[in-house]
């Protein structure tokens, strides 16, 4: 059914907030959902919208998305790439009969030359398919690939969310590398970040996920502030709740951790356990992540000897993934920076008590320390210790802290306010594009509140394989 046909469905087949339901195109070059906040955003996201009863099409990429079952509106489309960077040959190059036309041409030449090329070749590939289709879709949401193919004409209204500018990452790699060579290494990788600079400042339209982001996105990206709007994500609240029969593990602290990237502050957190562990022997660490066999993390847990009091799981279902921190005296967010932390707020929506960093928009989600979480500067291993401490020796302030943090994802951050959000913004980018008047504020979206200032981190520079690696852990 087309876009115009469906407005002249009966009045009984309304969406939640009263119209007519939306058919919705959301587009994801990398849509892993297992690893990476772009991967979460659009399984869940779309599953609410759904919910909400709206038509939803994803149109992804490889690692494909992952959409939950048992919605008959929402869709996957596989627009597929020739995955250059799939375990267990990254950088490969493919044989002569799996090119199709010039896009996968150009993606195996961007390769070729150390750079990125999936937004770009993604973007093309998706304005294609979506000309083809024509007046099938309402609006086009999309997830920040900032592809030169999106701009102009995509067949509907274009949405786009960017949960952080990726010129945050480019800086930090480039202040901390080490010789020309690396930095060219990096300038190389990174060079798809002009395109993203250029395409961002001729949207009309711009979603992100914290107050922190909208004003990197300003600074980093140079878009206009009116054109950006802050809708926060959240938590699967229904999955990531309390369970009293779950038991509590003494001395146990979980956290998340994709890869060994030290803007995720690991390294701080293993210091910090070796200091916990001097008056809390039960102490020990589960890091939901993958080992890492070298590398800063590595290093620190046989400097302090923690082979036995930190392990790794990887590849567990939602369920165990719940388990998991239901069962932890303490879930912890190390990171150095993040644009949001959805780590923070499923921890806190199981009622489990928060160790948090104060870096980008975590005291955003986690709230002021003292009321919903302890909450420390990042990269000091000292402060960080001497807050799981506290929290350890204390059952009467994880108590306070678990049940404050519970009650402030369920006011604040929850996939179903995400959505609802959201679809208020595509109705207003629908209005400007056929001309109509929009009512300013309409969105029922949360105030955007700006975080404390992250300090500069310098992190140490990764080569294109261990983007590959970290992509293919993803």
């Amino acid at each position: 059914m087309t876009a115009e046909a469906s407005q002249a469905g009966s009045s009984e087949d309304l969406a939640a907030d009263g119209e007519r339901p939306l058919d919705i195109a959301l587009l994801t070059y990398k849509g892993n959902p297992f690893c990476g906040g772009q991967g979460v955003y659009v399984r869940h996201l779309s599953r609410e919208l759904a919910r909400l009863g709206h038509r939803v099409e994803v149109i992804g990429s490889q690692p494909y998305p992952v959409l939950d079952e048992g919605y008959a509106d929402l869709t996957l489309t596989e627009l597929p790439s020739l995955d250059l960077y799939r375990q267990p040959d990254p950088f490969r190059t493919p044989k002569r009969d799996e090119y199709r036309d010039w896009i996968d041409a150009l993606e195996v030449a961007t390769m070729w030359t150390g750079g990125f090329p999936e937004p770009l070749t993604f973007s093309l590939r998706a304005r294609r398919h979506l000309r083809a289709r024509r007046g099938e879709f309402d609006v086009v949401h999309d997830n920040q690939t900032l592809g030169y193919g999106l701009l102009g004409d995509v067949g509907a209204p274009l949405v786009t969310t960017i949960h952080h500018p990726i010129t945050v990452d480019r800086r930090l790699e480039l202040d901390a590398a080490e010789g020309p060579r690396r930095r060219m290494s990096i300038r190389r990788w990174y060079a798809f970040t002009r395109m993203q600079k250029r395409v961002a400042r001729r949207l009309p339209t711009v979603l992100t996920v914290s107050g922190t982001s909208r004003d990197e996105i300003v600074d980093h990206l140079g878009v206009r502030q009116d054109r950006i709007h802050v809708v926060h994500i959240g938590a699967d609240t229904d999955l990531f709740s309390p369970d009293e029969s779950v038991r509590r593990i003494p001395g146990r602290i979980v956290t998340t951790s994709s890869a060994d990237v030290p803007l995720k502050g690991l390294v701080f957190l293993v210091e910090a356990l070796a200091k916990v562990r001097t008056e809390h022997p039960d102490a020990h660490l589960v890091v939901v992540g993958k080992r890492p066999a070298e590398g800063p993390v590595a290093v620190a847990i046989e400097r302090y000897g923690l082979e036995g009091a930190v392990d790794f799981v990887k590849g567990i279902s939602d369920a165990e993934l719940v388990d998991l921190v239901r069962s932890a005296e303490i879930a912890c967010v190390p990171s150095l920076y993040e644009g949001f932390s959805l780590p923070a707020a499923e921890a806190m929506a199981t009622g489990t008590p928060l160790v948090a960093t104060t870096g980008g928009a975590i005291p955003e989600v986690a709230g002021r320390d003292g009321e919903t979480c302890l909450a420390v500067p990042p990269g000091d291993a000292g402060a960080l210790a001497a807050g799981l401490s506290r929290l350890l020796g204390d059952a009467g302030l994880r108590t306070r802290l678990g049940a404050a943090g519970r009650e402030r994802v369920l006011e604040r951050f929850t996939w179903a306010r995400a959505a609802e959000g959201t679809v208020a913004r595509y109705r207003e980018a629908i209005a400007r594009s056929a001309g109509q008047p929009s009512v300013p504020g309409s969105a029922s979206v949360q105030p955007a509140t700006t975080a404390p200032p992250t300090p500069a981190v310098a992190t140490p520079t990764p080569t294109p394989e261990d983007h590959a690696e970290s992509r293919a852990t993803c």
